[in-house]
């Protein structure tokens, strides 16, 4: 089969480098895009080492609608005009606070609706020209939203939001055979988990869940790859929840 071209969003650590690293891995032209150009570009350079039949970085502000345009153009130009895969990974989550309802700052409230909900509405909508029979978009969602987190209100809602979006999405897009699933994940032991709870984030959990142990981003690579392969070339507008059995439980 020959390379895709993939864009993964959010890429410059966690999430954003595994996925990016799994597609590399698999021989994919890979793009990688953050607001961190730096990591962005350590990521790039981890997913040629990885295999990746190419790679291009920049940095990208999703909740742009300058950037995101700029983005979607620059990686349909590494794509040869078109782009296989996007991964919507992009979100605020590190540095967020945490607290009741009442507590929420209204500012930080509109930067999490505004870079995890309009950011890749921003993103699909920018690249949608580039997008032919066979693409797939993988938006990056958040067990929380079955769980409703406590004290986290913001943060959970604009993932709902991207679950919702999704279903639109995949609607509108599959007339022209363009594939659209929400990949949600529960909690997975990235930098900004530990920037939430400390050493605590290993054991997070874990007592909820089917399979007794934390997750790690390695964990989730292979649903994204999944959902964005031929394997789920009939599957749109659905939800894959990784989260080691916790929600049901």
């Amino acid at each position: 089969m020959s390379p895709r071209t993939v864009l993964v969003t959010g890429a410059a650590g966690g999430l954003g480098r595994a996925f990016a690293l799994g597609f590399a891995a698999r021989g994919d032209r890979v793009a990688v895009a953050d607001l961190d150009a730096a990591g962005a570009a350590e990521t790039a350079d981890l997913a040629a080492r990885a295999g990746a039949a190419a790679t291009w970085s920049g940095k990208t502000d999703v909740s742009s609608v300058d950037d995101t345009t700029a983005l979607a153009a620059e990686v349909a130009a590494f794509g040869g005009g078109r782009i296989d895969v996007v991964v919507n990974n992009a979100a605020v989550y590190a540095g967020l606070h945490r607290g009741p309802l009442e507590e929420i700052d209204p500012d930080e409230f509109d930067l999490v609706l505004r870079v995890n909900v309009k950011g890749p509405w921003l993103v699909v909508r920018a690249c949608s020209p580039f997008l032919g029979a066979g693409s797939s978009v993988v938006n990056v969602a958040s067990a929380t939203v079955f769980s409703g987190s406590e004290q986290w209100l913001h943060y959970v809602s604009s993932k709902g939001a991207v679950l919702a979006m999704t279903r639109v999405m995949a609607k509108e897009l599959g007339r022209r055979e363009i594939r659209v699933n929400t990949l949600a994940p529960g909690f997975v032991l990235t930098e900004a988990s530990f920037g939430h709870l400390g050493e605590d984030a290993e054991t997070y959990g874990v007592e909820r869940g089917a399979l007794r142990r934390s997750s790690t981003p390695d964990d989730v690579v292979g649903a994204c790859l999944f959902l964005a392969g031929d394997d789920a070339r009939f599957v749109s507008g659905q939800t894959l929840v990784v989260d080691g059995g916790r929600q049901f439980l």
